[in-house]
C-alpha cells in the first residue's frame, strides 16, 4: 500500500436514511486519498441521481496500490441490498445487509486491507426489529475486534471529550463509577492520545461525578473513594491528570487551553456541552480497538434521506479526523 495515499473504508450506514446522501455529497470533493464505499453500488447511483450529483464509481482492486479519489468518484466494494430502498422508509430486510458492511470493512482493517473505517449512522431500532439483537456500531466492532474495552470520544476543533460511561440511565451511573472502571478506561485514553493523535505526554482534565467534585464529600463521596485514588496512581506513573474538577467550570478556557481532552463521567456531562460547540462540525471516534474508526455525530435524519437539504459537514469532519489518526497512528 502506498504510505503516503490511505485506503479509507466508508460504510453508508442505514439505506433509507441521509447516510448515502452524504457519501455521495462527499465524493464531490475528491481526496487525495483512496475513498473505498462498501455499499450496494445501485444504491449510491440512485441517490446520486436523486440528489442531482454526479457520481461514478471505480471498482476496487486490492491488488492495485492505493490511488486518490478524483472528484465525483467513489472507490466501490459492492454488497447487494436485500430489498429495494424508499428513502425515509426502514425495511427489516436491509438490516443484515448494514451489519454485512460494517463486517466486511472491520475485517479489512482488521487484515491491512483498509487504514480506516468511516461510518455514516445506523437505525439501531429496525436492525433490532429484524430479530438481530444491536446496541451500536461502538459495541458490534468491539466484538468484532476481540477488543476487550473500548472507549467513546466525540470531538470538535478545540476539544475532545471521552466518557467514562456511555448509555446508562442516570440512577446506574454512581454505581457504575469504578476503580476498575476508570483504571481501563484511563489505559486507553491515554495510549491512543498517545498512538493516535501523537501526542507524547498528553494532559486530560478529569470531571468529577457529584455537583462540586463531591465539595469534600459532602455532595457524594465518590470522588474521595473512587476518582482521587485511581488518578493518584496514575500520575505516579507520570500521567498528566487534573482533577476532579467540577463539571460546571472545566469546560472553559483556563482549564481547557492547558489540556488534549476531557474525562467525563457520564453521557450528559460531557456531550452537551461538545455539541454546543461543535454540532454538525464534530466526530464521534472509537479509542481502544486496534483498528481506527470515526463517525459522524448524528443520526439517520430520514426525513432528509433523498432530499439535498443534509449537512455532509460531520461526515466530512469524521473522514478528516481518520487521516490525520492512520497518518499519526504508530501501528
Amino acid at each position: 500500500m502506498n504510505s503516503a495515499c490511505l485506503r479509507l473504508a466508508l460504510t453508508p450506514g442505514e439505506p433509507a436514511g441521509i447516510g448515502p446522501d452524504l457519501c455521495v455529497q462527499l465524493a464531490q470533493l475528491g481526496s487525495e486519498h483512496q475513498l473505498i464505499a462498501i455499499a450496494d453500488p445501485n444504491l449510491l447511483q440512485t441517490r446520486a441521481q436523486l440528489l442531482g450529483l454526479p457520481l461514478s464509481l471505480i471498482p476496487l482492486d486490492h491488488s492495485q496500490p492505493a490511488q486518490a479519489t478524483p472528484p465525483g468518484h467513489l472507490w466501490i466494494e459492492p454488497v447487494s441490498l436485500a430489498a429495494k430502498v424508499e428513502p425515509g422508509k426502514l425495511d427489516v430486510l436491509n438490516a443484515q445487509y448494514v451489519l454485512e458492511t460494517l463486517t466486511i470493512a472491520g475485517k479489512g482493517c482488521l487484515e491491512h486491507r483498509f487504514d480506516a473505517l468511516i461510518t455514516a449512522p445506523v437505525h439501531k431500532g429496525i436492525i433490532n426489529d429484524a430479530g438481530i439483537e444491536f446496541s451500536g456500531h461502538t459495541e458490534f466492532l468491539e466484538a468484532l475486534t476481540l477488543s476487550p474495552k473500548v472507549v467513546m470520544m466525540l470531538a470538535t476543533e478545540g476539544l475532545r471529550v471521552a466518557l467514562a460511561t456511555t448509555h446508562l440511565p442516570l440512577r446506574e451511573v454512581a454505581d457504575a463509577i469504578t476503580p476498575r472502571l476508570l483504571t481501563d478506561i484511563l489505559e486507553v485514553l491515554l495510549q491512543d492520545l498517545r498512538q493516535r493523535f501523537a501526542l507524547e505526554h498528553p494532559r486530560v482534565l478529569v470531571a468529577g461525578l457529584n455537583p462540586h467534585a463531591g465539595e469534600g464529600g459532602h455532595l457524594g463521596r465518590e470522588e474521595i473513594d473512587v476518582i482521587i485514588p485511581v488518578l493518584e496512581r496514575f500520575r505516579a506513573e507520570g500521567a498528566q491528570l487534573i482533577g476532579p474538577l467540577p463539571a460546571d467550570t472545566l469546560f472553559n478556557e483556563k482549564y481547557l487551553s492547558q489540556a488534549d481532552a476531557v474525562l467525563a463521567m457520564y453521557h450528559d456531562q460531557g456531550l452537551p456541552v461538545l455539541k454546543y460547540k461543535g454540532f454538525g462540525r464534530a466526530v464521534n471516534i472509537t479509542l481502544g480497538m486496534p483498528i481506527i474508526r470515526t463517525s459522524v455525530d448524528h443520526g439517520t435524519a430520514l426525513d432528509l434521506a433523498g432530499t439535498g437539504q443534509a449537512d455532509a459537514g460531520s461526515l466530512i469532519t469524521a473522514l478528516n479526523c481518520a487521516i490525520e489518526m492512520a497518518l499519526a497512528s504508530t501501528h
